[in-house]
């Protein structure tokens, strides 16, 4: 696999339109939410979302600013389906935020008890209750002066609100960052590789990315397992070539689905086959740069059986023992070039099996020999 490194086409790239300078009608539009003006912000917002489709990050923004400036309009309903419009957005944090205001709209109204609020009668019940017609009561009454019309001015701006939202906003985007990733490189013979991709969220929930990685690469002989925040995927047991290629193809899909430009990793695994064993060279070259460091994020892999000894570069961290027997942890370092290199000898069960009958077949026909230069003849059956 190492001839076919090239890094990822940028055209692929899920959040190419990031660089991309903002338009001025955002700012304005941001200005005029913050200071009450939704009617102004949505006029404002409407040209850029015909213009900004919802799967890009920009698109996303500016929908989630058309969301809030519906909820001060007291238009739920179509802040809810702005929301859901964002499901195919490509940018794991807009996504998550749409959903938890989703949510957040489409919760059902609580039951206000009796008791909490005080019942004021009708003047009809207070006349009758009086002793009086209250017919002749309203026409004695002279009829009240109506309201003043509300008062106009420049509207307050809603710092409360803003505050929770950015709150909002941060706890999103570092539970975003709390998963482990964890790759099992299990070998169970010469040739043969069985891989295990498990993820754990910290918070205990389902990711969206954990969902969409699942999507993109369960289905066929690949088992998907999921236990709330923690999801399986193992590939089954298979030829060392088509194995790595499939871990390749994962890794891949899971930075372009977290909305990060990776290069493309270069997984070798090189074997010389000696009838009686197997001797394995792998090569690990895995490119971290482009992806910042995230609290919580953690990546490793396992190898097993793997001996300490058999590691011959490993960096920019080193590999440790892991918790089993002839099991080796290797933890990656987000932001850096990470490589690993180890080289092995696996005993063939059935070379060694077909030797230890090729070494008895020998001893018999010599042991016939040394029979037949005794003078004893060829063993007979009994008369």
């Amino acid at each position: 696999m190492a001839e076919d490194w090239r890094p990822i086409d940028s055209s692929t790239d899920v959040e190419a339109g990031l660089h991309q300078p903002d338009p001025p009608e955002l700012a304005l539009a941001e200005r005029a939410l913050e200071s009450g003006d939704y009617g102004t912000s949505l006029r404002l917002l409407a040209p850029l979302a015909e213009a900004h489709g919802a799967s890009t990050a920009l698109g996303g923004r500016i929908r989630l600013l058309m969301a809030t400036a519906l909820m001060g309009q007291g238009d739920s309903a179509a802040a809810a389906a702005c929301c859901r419009s964002l499901r195919g957005c490509r940018d794991l944090t807009l996504r998550q935020q749409a959903r938890d205001l989703e949510e957040v709209l489409d919760a059902p109204a609580l039951q206000r008890p009796r008791n909490w609020s005080v019942q004021v009668p009708s003047l009809g019940e207070l006349e009758l209750v009086e002793g009086g017609s209250p017919m002749q009561s309203w026409r004695r009454r002279p009829r009240p002066e109506p309201p003043p019309p509300p008062p106009v001015g420049a509207t307050r701006t809603p710092w409360g609100f803003a505050l929770l939202a950015v709150a909002l906003l941060l706890l999103t985007t570092l539970l975003a960052g709390c998963v482990r990733v964890d790759t099992n490189l299990d070998f169970l013979a010469p040739g043969r590789l069985q891989i295990t991709q498990t993820s754990t969220s910290a918070s205990g929930q389902a990711l969206p990315w954990q969902r969409d990685l699942a999507a993109a690469l369960g289905g066929g002989p690949v088992v998907v397992e999921r236990d709330h925040g923690r999801q399986s995927l193992r590939s089954p047991s298979q030829p060392a070539s088509q194995a790595l290629s499939w871990l390749g193809q994962s890794l891949e899909k899971g930075a372009a689905l977290a909305g990060v430009n990776l290069a493309r990793p270069v997984l070798e695994l090189r074997e010389r086959n000696w009838l009686i064993g197997v001797q394995q060279e792998l090569v690990l070259e895995i490119d971290l740069t482009a992806l910042d460091s995230l609290p919580g994020l953690e990546l490793a892999f396992r190898f097993e059986p793997l001996e300490q000894a058999a590691v011959q570069l490993a960096t920019p961290r080193p590999v440790q023992a892991g918790p089993g027997a002839h099991q080796l942890h290797w933890n990656l370092q987000p932001g850096a070039l990470n490589r690993l290199a180890w080289r092995t000898w696996r005993w063939s069960r059935l070379g060694l099996g077909a030797m230890a009958v090729a070494l008895l077949l020998g001893l018999a026909l010599l042991l016939q020999r040394l029979r037949l230069r005794a003078g004893f003849g060829f063993p007979q059956l009994p008369a």
